[in-house]
Parts: structure tokens; C-alpha cells; sequence
């Protein structure tokens, strides 16, 4: 294994480096800038007003009441693995994801530094050539008969 040559192709080591440090970097920030809030569970199907958390917890609850009393039970394990699929698609979908006020400026730049750390890394994994080395000369042409 040869580390200068990054994904099997001559030279891009430092390039790829550069751009997974500008594409870390540029995540960051712009995971940074974005603002996460719980709501409220509002499911339409299950009340449509108000609070319906608690109605999500009731195939959890039957669930393990069941694998309590029997525990190779396929509908205890199914209840359960349901209750706890349902609690989870809840907790996502009443998320408020938003991407709190910045400048100009800084978006530019998380903008900036992503792309272009895309980009680096991309390009590192294509055949890069030093100013010292010479492209290969083409073949020659056979003798003639």
C-alpha cells in the first residue's frame, strides 16, 4: 500500500487531505447552523387534537407485557419491535429543523468549503502528474518488413 497514491492513482495525497479537512470543517459549520426543535404530537388519525403520545406507548406496553408471561412469543416481539418503531417515527417526524439567521458571509463560505472540498476529493482520485514527471512516450511504430 502506497500512500501517496490515493485510491490507486499517482500522487493526490495532500489534495485528498486538504479536501476532506475543508469538507469536515465545512459540515461542521454547516451542521452548526442549523437550529433542531421538538413539537408537538399531532397526529390527525389519532385524536387530531392535542397531545397523542401516550397513544403510541400502548402496542410497547402490550408488547412487553406479553414477552414477560412468554417470551418466544412472535406477537410480544412484534408488538414490541412495532411499539418502539412507532415512538421512533413520532420523535422524527415532529421535528422543526430550521437553518437559523446568518450572513452573507458565512453561508458563502460553509457553501465554499464544502463544494470545494468535494472537489478536492474528487480530483485526488484522479491521475495526478508532478511538474518533474514527463507524460509516457507513445509506442513504436514497428519495423517495417
Amino acid at each position: 500500500m502506497d500512500i501517496n497514491n490515493v485510491g490507486g492513482t499517482p500522487g493526490g495525497t495532500r489534495t485528498f487531505l486538504l479536501g476532506m479537512i475543508m469538507l469536515i470543517v465545512g459540515g461542521y459549520l454547516l451542521l452548526d447552523l442549523v437550529s433542531v426543535n421538538g413539537g408537538y404530537w399531532n397526529w390527525g388519525f389519532a385524536g387530531g387534537h392535542g397531545k397523542t403520545f401516550g397513544i403510541t406507548l400502548l402496542p410497547l406496553l402490550f408488547g412487553i407485557g406479553i414477552l414477560f408471561s412468554n417470551g418466544k412469543s412472535f406477537a410480544g416481539r412484534f408488538l414490541t419491535g412495532a411499539g418502539a418503531l412507532i415512538i421512533v417515527t413520532g420523535i422524527i417526524v415532529n421535528l422543526d429543523i430550521q437553518f437559523r439567521q446568518t450572513s452573507l458571509l458565512n453561508t458563502l463560505i460553509v457553501l465554499v468549503l464544502i463544494v470545494g472540498g468535494i472537489g478536492l476529493v474528487v480530483r485526488s482520485v484522479l491521475p495526478m502528474m508532478h511538474a518533474d514527471d514527463k507524460p509516457a512516450a507513445p509506442p513504436a511504430a514497428p519495423p517495417a518488413t
